[in-house]
């Protein structure tokens, strides 16, 4: 079948679930990789990968695109969701005959409930969905394929769970599909430098985060892992194929995991003189972290969380303030740049733990960072928790443009206030002398870099004026 494999235009500039862990519209325009139907777009002919929000697809344009296709598959996600229904709906009015296929976190979770809500809606994929859409459009009838969700004879039927895929080795290289059907210089991380190109080394993740979406609705916690020489190919045809990237990102939910592996592979990377980044977690010791250094390593992002030590273990985070103080030392002992990650609203949060938070954050001095809503996606531990005790609100967890607002509330800690301290977070973070003096460094030596700041500092001013009428104009540096 002809398919196409769409990352849909939910908001404008919305980084949407195929490539977002946390899908909403960042502080700065942010774009990750749709890696996740890259690998079906590869393994079926006449297919083609539609990256709506980079390439500024508009919901009219993919309409018109998908007249000329059998099957799409479309990859949704809970902030989403509603406006990806609507899109399905006017997809199948244009051709009625197309098939389509949902995928990802929401409706791996709710496969009933996401086809009850719209007819338009042929089947749902559950969790990794790679062989089970390639299967669909190589023609495999449905009752034969594992993890979908379909109607037969007027009910609901569920199909075994697809077992985790283990030789990712036997995946195709997604490098090719981006070559063939995305703009790389669309995709625009703020830390990362530009253009970059972004992939898997391997799948799911053995932390027990409760809060993290993918590993508890998608992608799982079993740790599967590609070959190095594996890695090592599709790096080498990448660059030849992209011979203008000048940072390559391991997309791993943890790249540095095993101690074994990371030193394996890093012997393999090194010899190839390139520059690449990854996700890290603090329990990476100095052997890792130098081997990951000298094998070209630039950049870690780091989930540090909390700087409270009882919001750590109510999250399950396996990981001590402790361990952060001597993972970030080790870090700039070796001169790795570190990018940190802080989100408000966890369970146990309070406006003490909120400034506890803020001055962990200063103590590690992180390059720079990142601070998220705590949004309790269904299907999480995280949501279990909020749902029992009664914290979760019916709110929605975005505005009308995709940015982060809260579903929750604490005693003593209500949503304004929670959106109120993320920009307070910011505030106190970056307009600090050093962290000042650093960012203008940076511009001074370089005009790209320069020119880079300016757009995001403009962007992300017009953003905290909007938040300002959330909060009642009381969000401040």
């Amino acid at each position: 079948m002809k398919t196409l494999l769409l990352n849909p235009p939910s908001f404008e500039n919305f980084d949407g679930g195929a490539g977002s862990r946390w899908p909403a519209r960042r502080e700065i325009v942010s774009f990750w990789y749709p890696v996740w139907l890259a690998y079906p777009a590869a393994l079926i002919e006449n297919s083609r990968l539609l990256d709506a929000p980079p390439h500024g697809v508009t919901p009219e344009e993919t309409i018109q695109i998908s007249k000329d296709y059998d099957f799409l598959v479309l990859f949704t996600s809970t902030p989403g969701f509603e406006n990806d229904i609507r899109l399905a709906e006017r997809i199948k009015d244009s051709n009625p005959g197309i098939k389509i296929a949902f995928v990802g976190p929401p409706v791996s979770i709710q496969p009933e409930e996401t086809l009850r809500r719209s007819s338009v809606i042929d089947f749902v994929a559950r969790k990794e969905f790679d062989y089970s859409v390639a299967e669909f459009a190589w023609g495999k009838n449905l009752e034969d394929i594992q993890g979908v969700s379909y109607r037969k004879n007027g009910h609901i039927v569920h199909n075994d769970d697809r077992p985790p895929l283990t030789d990712l080795d036997s995946l195709p290289f997604v490098v090719d599909i981006y070559k063939r059907d995305l703009d790389i210089t669309r995709y625009n991380i703020p830390f990362l430098r530009h253009p970059f190109v972004a992939f898997y080394t391997s799948r799911g993740c053995p932390a027990q985060c409760s809060f993290c979406l993918w590993p508890q609705t998608f992608s799982g916690h079993k740790w599967r892992t590609r070959s190095s020489e594996n890695v090592v190919a599709e790096l080498k045809h990448a660059f030849d194929l992209f011979p203008n990237v000048k940072e390559y990102f391991f997309d791993d939910d943890t790249f540095a995991w095993g101690k074994e592996r990371v030193l394996e592979i890093c012997k393999h990377l090194k010899p190839l003189n390139f520059t690449w980044s990854c996700n890290c977690r603090v329990h990476a010791d100095y052997d890792m972290l130098k081997a990951m250094k000298d094998a070209g390593c630039r950049l870690l992002i780091v989930g540090f969380e909390s700087g409270d030590p009882t919001i750590l273990k109510n999250i399950k985070k396996g990981a001590t303030v402790e361990q952060a103080v001597t993972f970030m030392k080790n870090c700039k002992n070796l001169g790795l740049t570190v990018h940190g990650d802080f989100i408000i609203g966890l369970p146990g949060e309070t406006r003490e733990t909120i400034r506890k938070t803020m001055k962990f954050a200063e103590q590690l001095d992180p390059e720079t960072i990142q601070v998220s809503i705590a949004h309790a996606f269904p299907g999480t531990e995280f949501y279990s928790y909020a749902t029992r005790e009664g914290y979760l609100t019916e709110d929605k967890i975005t505005d009308e443009m995709g940015h982060q607002l809260p579903n929750l509330r604490y005693p003593g800690l209500d949503r304004r206030e929670i959106v109120e301290a993320v920009e307070d977070f910011y505030g106190r973070y970056y307009f600090r002398p050093r962290i000042v003096f650093r960012i203008v460094r940076r511009a001074l030596f370089d005009r790209n870099e320069r020119a880079r700041l300016y757009a995001e500092a403009r962007e992300y001013l017009r953003l905290r004026a909007k938040r300002k009428k959330f909060t009642g104009g009381k969000a401040s540096a």
